[in-house]
């Protein structure tokens, strides 16, 4: 998408808990961001998806909520979930089913088929790791987005009984399949040439490279869609002849993740395996509070992306002021770069760092974080 096109129209969706807090943050930055940079930026803020539009409606969003989006060009989401406090014990909340719903229902109806979230240990955040090795983690987790685990096909028979029954479909397809991992090598390309040659990355069959994409699977386990996975990645890698080439089990992936994650770049998985280790590779980044996310169609901009934080709605901090909004704001960064805004987004990203340095364990409210960051929009 061309950053001179006249206007560019973002859907701002506060949704749950802190997700209206950090969202009051995003359209703070934005604004300076759009006043600094004169950006062509429009947003309007939408009450759905949200646990309060259910109390009123009987439903997270309006029933044509999948057609009124693609009037927009992004979709930015602060949470959706238990709206909490968790003190109130009679707030009115819905099981995570019924919350969460309208993240598939935007994923799969606007063909958003790839996450991504980047994982990477910004100088001042909290490093859990003990081993120094713990600050150059840079990777990117690739997720497929609209199959798998998560097509919601089955049901439960004699539901209540001592005989019930559930079954849970997954579905795995070629063509999902191939563009999920071709587009984790283009990426790893694209990663290669930002940063140049100097990292070096293991590859079972080149020994080393100075780029590389870990395939995720439990094959052995689950055979039919890992076989397919795994014949797909060795024919698309033939393409990247310059990019190395792992393969990790899910579980062998979450003990190296903690283990060693300086050594991933590029990680490509299934819609559970990467949603399970994309919350383990935020924790290795400094936490939840630093980990953004977007949901996209890498091959096409004519249906609206979707970013959104990688945290919850955190019902036990709901309210109080606590959320970190950097997680928020370089999701929001994320959104600029995939709307054509780079140096904009750039911007974010090096103010978010500064910040981190600057304040370090000082703890600050959520406004007091964004008054921080915005001081270093320079």
């Amino acid at each position: 998408m061309s950053a001179s096109q006249k206007s560019v129209r973002i859907a701002m969706m506060p949704g749950d808990g802190i997700g209206v807090e950090v969202m009051t943050q995003a359209v703070r930055v934005l604004e300076k961001l759009r006043e600094q940079d004169a950006l062509p930026l429009s947003w309007d803020s939408l009450e759905w998806p949200s646990t309060a539009w259910h109390q009123e409606h009987g439903q997270m969003m309006p029933d044509d909520a999948l057609q009124r989006v693609c009037e927009y060009d992004a979709l930015l989401l602060g949470a959706l979930g238990d709206p909490g406090p968790i003190t109130d014990s009679g707030r009115y909340r819905l099981p995570d089913g019924v919350s969460l719903a309208p993240l598939l229902t935007f994923r799969k109806g606007l063909d958003l088929w790839a996450c991504e979230r980047p994982a990477r240990l910004l100088p001042g955040a909290q490093r859990y790791l003990a081993d120094p090795r713990a600050e150059q983690v840079d990777m990117l987790v690739i997720r497929e987005n609209s199959e798998g685990e998560y097509v919601n096909q089955g049901g439960r028979l004699q539901q209540g009984t001592p005989h019930e029954v559930a079954t849970q479909l997954e579905i795995f397809t070629r063509r999902g399949t191939e563009r999920l991992i071709r587009h984790a090598f283009i990426r790893a390309r694209e990663r290669l040439n930002s940063r140049g040659q100097d990292r070096r990355y293991f590859c079972a069959e080149k020994g080393h490279a100075p780029a590389q994409v870990c395939l995720i699977t439990k094959r052995n386990a689950q055979p039919a869609w890992g076989e397919l996975y795994t014949e797909v990645f060795a024919e698309v890698c033939q393409e990247f002849p310059e990019i190395g080439i792992t393969h990790q089990l899910v579980d062998a992936a979450c003990m190296k993740f903690v283990q060693c994650p300086w050594e991933f770049d590029v990680v490509v998985a299934s819609n559970l395996h990467g949603d399970i280790l994309t919350d383990l590779a935020a924790v290795l980044s400094g936490g939840l509070g630093l980990a953004p996310s977007c949901n996209i169609n890498p091959d096409s901009a004519q249906m609206p992306a979707l970013f959104e934080p990688t945290h919850g709605s955190a019902p036990d901090i709901a309210g109080q002021g606590k959320a970190n909004p950097a997680a928020m704001l370089l999701t929001s960064a994320m959104m600029l770069e995939w709307l054509g805004f780079a140096a904009s987004a750039e911007r974010l990203r090096q103010a978010v760092a500064l910040d981190l340095v600057e304040s370090g364990a000082q703890l600050r409210s959520c406004e007091d974080v964004t008054t921080g960051i915005i001081a270093h929009l320079l």
